[in-house]
């Protein structure tokens, strides 16, 4: 079985008063509905989007909402609710009844039932919660990967691009940064990535070779290409520009090493290198929209969370604001049975 998911901006509904909270239901419902979702299924949406955007006021006072379209067998629809409040006590949280703030005490219990995916975590930075809805009739895998794509200053052409190939024992990830920001630095990206789904399982060098060719004439960009073996047990790595990448293991962290130039215009041939023993971990990617200086081990029980907390998260606190911004996390397994 293979599985194509593609680039898309994150949507990022503020949450700063109660006018607003009626506008996200009513966003969220409609991104349901247009994704296929009948009635019932987009009203449980347009339930934990009040829920959700009421919790942020009541707790934090502000944040946002981060909405995207997630892709398995079927459309789903995933929330994120994102702020920086002091964050709470999980467990009695979970608990019908509960409240800090005089109010009923159903939110998060609601949104744990509603819900077919639901994550949070928690601390004194803040709390980043994950819910992603598929249809009732569905019988849908959840992938354990996550995505965070913003532009600068919310222009609609994006310069990062990424894509994602899944076959039963493979991964295939491109992440691509175009030179600089807007319309000239999305069409660089956008020619990168339709040559690499032309033949995503194929050797990450020759990968890299066709998106140069099909890059040149553009701005050219940043590149990188990972490609994870579920039956070998390894990941194969190859990046040119500023691209980071990390894989992360319960007791070490690798640095995934790229080189200088700049794909579509000149670069350096290189080999790709080969990393062993990657099973059970966490691998990171994302465009230097991100700082680099973040370190997940900082934010205890966070590299155990839903890779798309830890997405949410990393673009939280480590965003620059001066660029487009890409973060992609992905926990590498086995996908299909």
């Amino acid at each position: 079985m293979d599985v194509r998911l593609h680039s898309d901006l994150t949507l990022v509904l503020p949450i700063e008063d109660s006018s607003q909270i009626g506008h996200a239901r009513r966003t969220a419902q409609k991104l349901a509905e247009q994704s296929g979702f009948d009635e019932v299924d987009s009203g449980r949406v347009a339930l934990v989007v009040t829920e959700l955007a009421s919790n942020i006021l009541k707790h934090a006072s502000n944040g946002e909402l981060h909405l995207r379209i997630v892709s398995a067998d079927v459309l789903g629809i995933e929330v994120i609710a994102i702020d920086r409040g002091q964050g709470f006590d999980l467990q009695d949280c979970l608990a019908d009844g509960f409240s800090t703030r005089g109010t009923q005490g159903i939110g998060l219990g609601s949104i744990l039932r509603q819900a077919q995916v639901f994550d949070v975590h928690t601390d004194n930075r803040g709390t980043v919660l994950l819910t992603r809805f598929y249809p009732r009739a569905a019988s849908v895998k959840d992938f354990r990967v996550g995505f965070s794509q913003h532009s600068l200053y919310n222009d609609p052409a994006c310069g990062d691009a990424w894509e994602l190939a899944i076959n039963d024992q493979q991964l295939s990830l491109l992440v691509i940064d175009g030179l600089g920001h807007g319309p000239d630095a999305a069409d660089a990206a956008k020619a990168g990535a339709y040559a690499f789904n032309r033949q995503p399982f194929s050797d990450p060098a020759l990968i890299l070779d066709d998106v140069h060719h099909d890059m040149r004439g553009s701005r050219g960009g940043a590149v990188a290409i990972a490609q994870f073996d579920s039956e070998r047990n390894t990941l194969r790595f190859i990046g040119i520009g500023n691209i980071g990448a990390t894989l992360i293991g319960a007791d070490k962290s690798r640095g995934l090493a790229s080189h200088p130039g700049i794909v579509g215009l000149q670069y350096r041939k290189i080999r790709v290198t080969e990393y062993p023993e990657c099973a059970s971990q966490l691998l990171v990617m994302y465009s230097d929209g991100l700082q680099s200086r973040w370190n997940l081990r900082d934010y205890p029980g966070l590299m155990y969370r839903h890779p798309a907390i830890i997405a949410a998260v990393l673009h939280r606190d480590y965003c620059r604001g001066k660029d487009d911004v890409t973060v992609v996390v992905i926990a590498l397994e086995k996908f299909f049975d």
